[in-house]
């Protein structure tokens, strides 16, 4: 394995990509293994992993089930791996990782400690200058982005926090040798998916645990469990037809939605499906009925039914309450699994902040005030999410044609074609960007087809002697507006404070961000789009 030198001459390759988690190491086996590019990778961290190597943070885990949290382009793959969980663990995924790396020989072409300070678009000789912050120089024809959704730690803007005088930790890039609770009073800001993850762990050790919550949250347990042996032979027997449920479903899980209405059923009947879901647990809730997602009067029978598990389960009826969502329906935001999250606040050591009633004033060196009060901490944890989607983009300076920064060409929210590229930028690709389904699906499903996509386009080009390949601006308008429409159909745009639409950071545009209308239907879209000629790229 390579790591950075000094300033040097340009070293040049067919293709650089940047990043080395799932998107990257996949993306690396097509393009040098298939379609026989020179490739380099270039990853900050000190190791594979991409979200995985920096979030380690205490409960940290996988919402999709481990048999489809992982690669389905190798059946030997898949039949030499064991998951030992039904929702992997954050070491677990980076072993795999590391197999994956190691069974496909990928590491010679990875860099790791190498962190882009910025890319370019050299138009006289139609290649990409990609600088690192060690001052190295590379040049490729192609340039892909396999930097993630969820990889800029969101660090909110308090006043004080360099007047702390205890520890503060970002769940996004928690130290690798684990942080000891024991005795301390531990402050967690943050309860989206990982302040649910995180608190129970943290409260089981910790000498008492304040959460700070801005907004409730609604969650369904996990009932995570070992992986037994009967399951993984089932799964391997029936691996393909898996895959592919996985491949044909809109949200990239081996699941069916189910056919009928929230109002095809008696409330009684509604009522026992619930319960049912309830006790099978994960996200699979979701698809008890069609339309959960897509009518409000039906998503507010799941709403209500969890705001009733959430009264039954704290035992403090004020506590309760402001746990209890009410400013937005079930899933509109990101939806979280979890294990006791709500159990916890039964413990006699942890208190909950109610941040809507008031809201943190500042950090001082002893801890978090609040207007009527001021709660002494010994260690603050902010669970407070990500610059998601853009962010990890726009952090690599990346200027396409003529010096155009796509920071600018982003001002007022992210435009691109199929999520894929963006018009004025040649040759860059961007895995799982803004305006693709990314977030909105199992995620290996979705990466997967983006880099065989890239692949066959790349492919495609050699083929024919062409050069380059941009996205055109009329094709990034029709896709923007189909972006807008598939959200429009759903409820999502319904939750303003989500991350979905940019809400957690001050001052970025609220834009609904990732594509509703389905993984399924996406890759349809897609593959006409090639079929057709690649429709909607200028190829050069």
């Amino acid at each position: 394995m390579e790591t950075p030198n000094e300033a040097g001459p340009v070293r040049r390759y067919d293709a650089i990509i940047v990043g080395a988690g799932f998107s990257g190491l996949y993306q690396l086996h097509l393009l040098r293994d298939r379609v026989g590019l020179s490739v380099r990778v270039l990853e900050a961290a000190e190791g594979i992993g991409g979200t995985w190597y920096w979030n380690r943070y205490p409960g940290a885990r996988c919402d999709s089930e481990s048999y489809y949290y992982s690669y389905s382009f190798s059946r030997d793959l898949e039949d030499e791996w064991d998951w030992t969980e039904r929702y992997p663990e954050h070491g677990e995924i980076r072993r795999y990782l590391d197999h994956v790396a190691d069974r496909f020989s990928l590491r010679r072409d990875i860099q790791l400690g190498t962190r882009v300070s910025g890319a370019a678009y050299d138009e006289a000789a139609k290649r990409w200058i990609v600088t690192t912050e060690a001052g190295e120089r590379f040049e490729a024809q192609f340039l892909i982005t396999a930097v993630g959704c969820l990889s800029s730690a969101n660090v909110p803007a308090i006043p004080g926090l360099e007047s702390f005088a205890g520890a503060w930790y970002h769940t996004g890039r928690w130290p690798h040798e684990g942080v000891d609770f024991s005795g301390k009073r531990v402050g967690l800001i943050g309860t989206g998916s990982t302040g649910i993850q995180a608190a129970p762990v943290i409260a089981a050790e910790a000498a008492h645990l304040t959460v700070f919550q801005r907004t409730a949250n609604y969650s369904v347990p996990a009932r995570n469990g070992p992986m037994d042996d009967a399951f993984k032979a089932w799964v391997r027997q029936n691996a393909s037809a898996l895959r592919e449920k996985a491949r044909a479903a809109p949200n990239g899980h081996p699941f069916d939605f189910s056919d009928r209405s929230v109002f095809d059923v008696s409330p009684a009947e509604r009522q026992a499906i619930y319960e049912a879901a309830w006790e099978r647990g994960g996200l699979r809730f979701r698809a008890s009925f069609r339309d959960i997602m897509l009518d409000a009067k039906a998503n507010e029978t799941a709403s209500a039914f969890i705001r009733d598990k959430i009264r039954s389960i704290v035992a403090d009826p004020e506590t309760a309450e402001a746990l209890t969502p009410r400013d937005h329906l079930f899933a509109t935001k990101r939806p979280p699994i979890d294990t006791h999250y709500f159990e916890t606040f039964n413990r006699p050591n942890v208190t909950l902040v109610d941040l809507k009633k008031a809201p943190i004033a500042a950090i001082v060196p002893e801890g978090v005030r609040i207007a009527d009060a001021t709660y002494p901490l010994d260690v603050i944890v902010f669970a407070t999410g990500f610059d998601a989607l853009t962010g990890p983009l726009l952090s690599l300076d990346i200027r396409g044609r003529d010096g155009l920064a796509l920071r600018d060409v982003w001002a007022d929210g992210p435009k691109s074609y199929l999520g894929l590229q963006v018009p004025g930028f040649p040759n860059l690709f961007t895995m799982t960007g803004p305006g693709s389904p990314s977030v909105l699906t199992n995620m290996p499903v979705a990466i997967e087809q983006h880099a065989e996509w890239i692949a066959d386009c790349l492919s495609h080009l050699r083929e024919r002697g062409l050069d380059r390949v941009e996205a055109t601006p009329e094709a990034a308008d029709m896709w923007g507006a189909e972006v807008d429409r598939a959200a429009s159909a759903t409820l999502l745009p319904m939750a303003s404070s989500s991350w979905y639409l940019g809400a957690n950071v001050p001052g970025k545009p609220r834009v609904f961000m990732p594509y509703a209308g389905g993984m399924a239907h996406y890759r349809g879209i897609c593959e006409q789009v090639a079929a057709r000629g690649y429709d909607g790229f200028a190829l050069r």
